[in-house]
């Protein structure tokens, strides 16, 4: 019967196909849908199936295992469609359920940690499920502060500020179950562990730092404990104001906007000073703190039984935690924050203003989520796009909102966009000085991925960012206009190298000399590299075509100045270049190359290495002009003339200068090679800069060019680099004394070159800030140079001043005698802890520095 009724089915299902047309595979979806349809049962070239008989009892359900649902739950709280307090008090009932386990309950704290520790936005949800779990199991609130406590004690030893603040905060999410002032008394400790710290020394930035974590804890302890802390906060407000205002020197070369302007973007303002201010502010006004979630603490015992109620909460004590003294600065430089923003005091207030303390604690969030989990950008920028999830829903405005009708569709509630806040921050990060916390490609891509999670929302606030900078590019410290160039030109590269260049049109009449011209220069010429000459005109309109040469469009190497036969030297410049190619010997080189000097000295040219080196490397060019591994394998060739030539400096500044002569059209090679250069000690570091301020300064024109920064600041960061290395060499367990002194001397040598690479750079920029260059002199003084040329000349010589003073002192801060002595010091005080976190300073700083050398890399 089985048989015939499935002949039946297909039957009637053929002509049904029939009937709508025959279409093949037209209608599956349909007949999937269609409850009548058997398709799936009958349809099947397995055979027929077995029916399943009515009088058979029903399925038994799936359940869920308990720890992969608690896992589930723990891990998405907060980001469902279900309220978080509802979800808090579900999973802490499952867990009192199954806190037996041993192995589920050491599991399920493991992820407890981790979320505190990886997703901030999260912490408030993560300790309600601790706080309703004391009602269900006081032993689940004992478990997970003993756990987190344990973390928290291992951050503080080793000086990982960051990641202690999050546990803190937890703790300070608790503050209801304490017996007695709970997270303030600690708070207190802290404080005084400040005040010897700023005792000992008046400029210590660790204290800073410990200033801001109070800052930061008071907040959510005033949440969750309410009005009867107020007294505690206050108290403690007053005690940090102090330190709060006060600044360390550093602080002067960290504003984002420079320059004597009428009106600057924002006005500068530390972090710390910010939240001091704010709080103050609160304490007025009663702590409202509305930003901040709030979960209902009786919510789970009102759902007991009565007979079941209990009177109160089981309280706990607050954990003990012991200070280290000295205290461990932790494995990454400190630097006092600077508050960064495009959005904050504008007309239209789509974040929160400066003065409300809204903009620091969800900054703060934002800031530690992006840099908590930089493993997983598509992750990050997921919580990003998610951002009204996680606090209190009445200061977000529905996402999208359009900005030009924001302000009438908001009326008159305090409402934010949340995609404003959330570019806001990850500039904040990109823009951060004196260094990024990551490499800065970390932050272009994130910014890449909000923008295909959310396109809608994110795209009009990322134009109206990019508006903002480049309206303020003449007051932005340079080394972040340099950043915004990386950025930019990276950003369009993965969006078809999209823009409205019609917008800047205007602009292309300035003079070269305008930041704002040099820097639609400077993208172009990035985009190039990323691209080619004509796909990238294409994208600009007609009016920008010239900016973008046409001899650009061939793809063929430069042209050899050697193949003129009215070049000088034409003859031996084309031998060189067979020999090369040849692999010939030293000697027969060298036939060539006395040719050359025979021949310049007839000319009477002195200095017979210059046109020698300028022809031999010009070949080396020449040849390796294919590809990056091409050119490698010339130097490599050519290395043992190369290390001879540059015994003299004369010739030495000559290989640079050939470099860039013959990649004068496509300048990012030439840096490129010149770094090759450095690599294999060919060049000197001096040697570099020495050119850059000399032979190619001009009357400064060379400040405005892109590559010239790129040149001079992966020279320095080279130097940089190096020393740190040594540093943390030094800062290592058990090292021999003879290898003491051995690093000593070298780093103290090295040391003092970074100095005076450092100082004939500031000496060069102070002169063409000071119009007292000779070159800017001699061409003002014969009217080459207009009076609003030679002040913006003068404009780009006080950045670059600002840049490179900047990096001098964080150089001190962190390889400086001083900074040194005092980390031997603390190797000696701890051994055993201490040595494995100098071991690991070494790549933490490496990685510190690594962002500022890729800050012009495209």
């Amino acid at each position: 019967m089985a048989d015939v009724e499935i002949k039946e089915e297909r039957e009637n299902r053929r002509d049904d196909r029939r009937d709508r047309g025959g279409h093949r595979g037209g209608n599956n979806k349909r007949r999937r849908d269609d409850d009548n349809d058997n398709y799936y049962r009958g349809d099947d070239r397995r055979g027929p199936q077995r029916r399943r008989n009515d009088d058979a009892p029903p399925r038994r359900r799936y359940e869920e295992p308990p720890f992969p649902k608690l896992r589930r739950l723990l891990l998405n709280i907060a980001s469902s469609t279900k309220p978080p307090q509802e979800e808090a008090i579900e999973i802490a009932k499952l867990l009192g359920e199954h806190f037996d386990d041993e192995r589920l309950r050491s599991d399920i704290f493991d992820i407890f940690v981790q979320l505190i520790v990886e997703q901030p936005f999260k912490i408030p949800f993560i300790a309600a499920v601790a706080y309703y779990g004391n009602d269900v199991k006081p032993e689940i609130a004992t478990e997970a502060m003993k756990r987190v406590g344990d973390r928290a004690q291992e951050a503080l030893n080793a000086g990982e500020w960051k990641e202690f603040k999050l546990l803190l905060r937890f703790f300070a999410c608790l503050q209801g179950l304490y017996e007695d002032d709970g997270v303030f008394t600690f708070l207190g400790q802290l404080f005084d562990t400040v005040v010897d710290l700023q005792s000992a020394n008046e400029n210590d930035v660790v204290g800073i730092e410990l200033v801001k974590i109070i800052l930061l804890t008071i907040p959510y302890a005033l949440v969750a404990g309410g009005s009867r802390f107020h007294e505690q906060a206050q108290l403690m407000l007053k005690n940090t104001g102090i330190v709060a205002s006060n600044m360390v020197p550093i602080e002067s070369l960290i504003h984002s906007h420079v320059g004597d302007f009428e009106s600057k973007a924002v006005d500068y303002h530390s972090v710390i000073g910010l939240l001091q201010t704010q709080l103050s502010a609160e304490a007025e006004s009663g702590f409202e703190l509305r930003c901040l979630p709030r979960l209902d603490p009786e919510a789970l015992r009102r759902t007991k039984n009565e007979e079941e109620l209990p009177t109160a909460p089981q309280t706990h004590a607050f954990p003990t935690f012991a200070i280290p003294s000295p205290v461990n600065p932790g494995p990454r430089p400190i630097f006092p924050e600077a508050y960064f923003s495009l959005f904050a005091d504008q007309e239209v207030d789509t974040v929160p203003k400066t003065s409300d303390i809204a903009s620091s604690l969800i900054r703060d969030a934002i800031v530690d989520t992006i840099n908590q989990l930089d493993f997983n950008r598509e992750i990050v920028a997921k919580f990003l796009v998610e951002l009204d999830c996680y606090w209190s829903q009445e200061i977000f405005a529905k996402r999208g909102a359009p900005f030009d009708k924001f302000k009438e569709s908001v009326g008159d509630k305090i409402l934010y966009k949340s995609e404003d806040m959330v570019i806001d921050a990850v500039f904040s990060q990109l823009f951060k000085l004196p260094s990024a916390e990551h490499k800065l490609v970390y932050y272009h891509a994130l910014i890449t991925q909000c923008c295909k999670v959310a396109p809608a929302a994110v795209a009009p606030s990322l134009g109206r960012a990019i508006r903002t900078i480049f309206k303020n590019l003449p007051m932005m410290d340079l080394e972040l206009g340099y950043r915004f160039l990386d950025w930019f030109s990276h950003h369009l590269s993965n969006f078809e190298f999209r823009w409205r260049w019609s917008e800047w049109l205007e602009d292309i009449e300035l003079s070269n000399l305008h930041p704002k011209k040099a820097f639609i220069l400077a993208v172009l010429d990035k985009e190039i590299r990323l691209s080619f000459a004509k796909r990238v005109r294409s994208t600009l309109p007609e009016q920008m075509h010239s900016l973008v040469p046409e001899r650009l469009d061939a793809d063929n190497s430069p042209d050899f100045k050697y193949d003129n036969q009215q070049t000088p030297y034409a003859a031996e410049g084309q031998a060189l270049i067979l020999h090369l190619r040849k692999k010939a010997t030293a000697e027969e080189i060298q036939v060539t190359i006395d040719s050359i000097h025979e021949k310049a000295l007839e000319n009477g040219i002195t200095e017979v290495l210059v046109p020698s080196t300028d022809a031999f490397v010009t070949a080396i060019c020449r040849l390796g002009a294919k590809s990056l591994s091409h050119v490698l394998s010339c130097i490599e060739r050519g290395k043992d003339r190369l290390l001879e030539i540059s015994q003299n400096e004369v010739a030495r500044r000559q290989i640079v200068a050939s470099v860039v002569e013959y990649w004068k059209d496509q300048p990012g090679v030439a840096v490129r090679i010149i770094d090759i250069l450095l690599n294999y000690t060919i060049l000197a570091p001096m040697t570099v800069v020495q050119w850059v301020f000399g032979s190619h300064m001009g009357a400064g024109e060379a400040l405005t060019e892109s590559w010239v920064f790129e040149m001079v600041s992966n020279t320095v960061a080279k130097v940089t680099n190096r020393n740190r290395q040594i540093a943390s060499a030094r800062l290592q367990k058990g090292l021999p004394q003879e290898q003491i002194e051995m690093v000593e001397a070298t780093l103290a040598k090295d040391r003092d070159n970074a100095r005076e690479l450092f100082k004939y750079i500031e000496d060069s920029m102070r002169g063409v800030a000071d119009g007292a260059a000779a070159g800017l002199l001699e061409k003002q003084t014969s009217g080459a140079l207009t009076e609003e040329e030679v002040q913006l000349i003068k404009a780009w010589g006080k950045r670059w001043h600002t840049v490179f003073v900047r990096k001098a002192q964080v150089e001190e801060s962190v390889v400086g005698e001083e900074a040194v002595d005092s980390r031997v010091k603390l190797l000696a005080a701890e051994p055993d802890e201490v040595a494995e976190i100098m071991e690991q300073d070494g790549d933490g700083v490496a990685e510190a520095t690594n962002g500022e050398a890729q800050m012009s890399l495209s």
